[in-house]
C-alpha cells in the first residue's frame, strides 16, 4: 500500500499567498480523507486511482467548507472583510474546478458524475438543515445527526466501488469518524461564547433550559450575552467529552474485528487522532470540579 500523502498533494492546489494573507480556509478534512484512502488502497485489487479519488474528494470538501465559512451578513463590512469573503467564494469555486479537471484528465467521467451527485445531496441536506434551524424545529441530537450526515454524505459516492464485503465496515466507520469530527468541533465551539448560537450547546439548552433561558437565547436578549454560565450550568463540555469517548471506542471496536493487521493499524491511527484532545479536556473538567 502506498503511504498516505494526500494532504501534501493537496497543498499544490490550496497554498496561495493571497489566500493566506487575506482570508483563511477550512481545516483539511484529514480523518475522512485518510479513511477513504485506506479503504480504496486496501481492496482485493487496490484501485489504481486511490490517490486521485482521495485528492479530488478533499478538494471538493474544502470547496464546500470554504463556501460555508462565508459570512452572509448584509451589513457594512470593512474592505478587508469584503476581500476575505470574495476570496472564500473564489477559493471554493477554484477547488471545484480542479476536481473536474483532474478527473477529466484521467478519463474518470463516471466518478465526476458520482461526486457531482454527492455534492447535490449535500446541498439538499444543508437547505433542509438550515430551514429547520430557522424554524426552531431542531433537537440537540437531531442537530448532531444532521451535522454528521452533511459531513459524510459526499464520501458515500465511493461506496459502490468498494469490495462488497467491506461496504458495511466502511459505512460504519465513516459514520463513526464523522461523529468524532462533529463532536470535537462542538467541544471546541463550547469554549467560544461567540460561537454558541446554533451550536449543539444552543439546541441542548433550548431543549433542557428554563422558559426564561429559552426566550433569551431564541430572541438573543441581553441575558443571552452570558452564555458561558449556561455552558457550565448544563455541563456541556463533559457531555460532549463523553460522546467523543464513546465514538472513539466504537471506532476501535469496529476496527478490532477486521482480519487484516495492516488495515487495522491504519484505521486505528485515525481513531487515535481524536483521543489526544480528550486528555486536556478531561483535565480541565476535573480541575473545575
Amino acid at each position: 500500500m502506498k503511504p498516505y500523502k494526500v494532504p501534501e498533494m493537496a497543498k499544490k492546489y490550496v497554498d496561495y499567498d493571497m489566500i493566506q494573507t487575506y482570508t483563511e480556509l477550512p481545516d483539511f478534512p484529514d480523518s475522512r480523507i485518510r479513511l477513504l484512502f485506506t479503504f480504496l488502497a486496501n481492496q482485493r485489487i487496490p484501485l489504481l486511482h486511490s490517490e486521485l479519488y482521495s485528492l479530488v474528494a478533499s478538494l471538493v470538501q474544502l470547496g464546500m467548507d470554504a463556501h460555508d465559512m462565508i459570512d452572509s451578513n448584509s451589513g457594512h463590512v470593512s474592505e478587508r472583510e469584503m476581500r476575505s469573503r470574495q476570496l472564500k467564494v473564489l477559493a471554493g469555486d477554484y477547488f471545484s474546478s480542479r476536481f473536474y479537471q483532474l478527473l477529466s484528465q484521467a478519463g474518470q467521467v463516471d466518478m465526476i458524475r458520482s461526486i457531482s451527485a454527492g455534492v447535490c445531496e449535500v446541498n439538499k441536506l444543508k437547505v433542509n438543515f438550515y430551514m429547520r434551524m430557522k424554524q426552531f424545529k431542531m433537537s440537540a441530537e437531531e442537530y448532531l445527526n444532521q451535522c454528521i450526515q452533511i459531513k459524510t454524505e459526499l464520501f458515500q459516492a465511493f461506496t459502490s466501488i468498494l469490495d462488497e464485503q467491506m461496504v458495511r465496515v466502511w459505512q460504519d466507520l465513516l459514520q463513526s469518524v464523522g461523529q468524532c469530527e462533529v463532536v470535537l468541533d462542538e467541544l471546541t465551539r463550547s469554549e467560544k461564547p461567540e460561537q454558541f448560537s446554533g451550536s449543539w450547546a444552543y439546541w441542548h439548552v433550548l431543549g433542557e433550559g428554563t422558559e426564561e433561558e429559552k426566550r433569551a437565547i431564541m430572541n438573543q436578549t441581553d441575558e443571552f450575552a452570558n452564555v458561558s454560565s449556561l455552558v457550565i450550568k448544563y455541563d456541556i463540555r463533559s457531555q460532549l467529552t463523553e460522546k467523543l469517548k464513546q465514538s472513539v471506542e466504537h471506532v476501535r471496536a469496529v476496527v478490532s474485528r477486521l482480519e487484516s493487521d495492516k488495515l487495522v493499524q491504519e484505521l486505528l491511527q485515525i481513531g487515535e487522532t481524536f483521543v489526544r484532545p480528550l486528555i486536556p479536556a478531561a483535565s480541565v473538567l476535573n480541575e473545575r470540579r
